[in-house]
């Protein structure tokens, strides 16, 4: 591959939308997600699941850049859920949105190799900026 290739293959790559999984047991937190997160251009939402076992078999088939994850949900939480799809999909980075504002519940995230962490009352806020900080692979929390 001559220079100019390589080149055009960097620029098509940078031109990729975002690929976001959005996880979470209620419907009208998926639509407030959605919604949010479906005002960037360079985002696709390309699916939802509504439990921690849909979530790993659509990352699996999917293979989205982000995972927005809850941690409370039914037939397997989230953190499990965040284990499996880090194995499975390490290329997926997983952002956890939750109600709960714990420092304790943040760790357990973090060592769930979760790369950010927002409070649901904080996503008006917060949501753009960590799913932006984590589909760079950076850390994104506030304690």
């Amino acid at each position: 591959m001559n220079s100019s290739s390589v080149s055009d293959v960097r620029s098509n790559e940078q031109h990729m939308p975002v690929r976001i999984l959005v996880a979470d047991d209620h419907p009208v937190v998926r639509h407030g997600l959605r919604t949010l997160l479906g005002r960037n251009p360079d985002w696709e939402i390309v699916d939802e699941a509504e439990d921690g076992v849909e979530a790993v078999e659509k990352a699996d088939r999917l293979k989205p850049d982000v995972v927005v994850l809850d941690l409370s949900m039914p037939r397997m939480n989230g953190l499990e859920a965040c284990r499996q799809i880090r194995k499975n999909v390490p290329e997926s980075e997983i952002l956890i949105v939750t109600q709960h504002n714990s420092p304790q519940m943040m760790r357990e995230a973090f060592k769930a190799n979760a790369k950010g962490y927002v409070v649901k009352s904080d996503a008006g806020r917060d949501l753009v900026a960590a799913v932006d900080a984590v589909s760079q692979h950076k850390f994104f929390g506030r304690s």
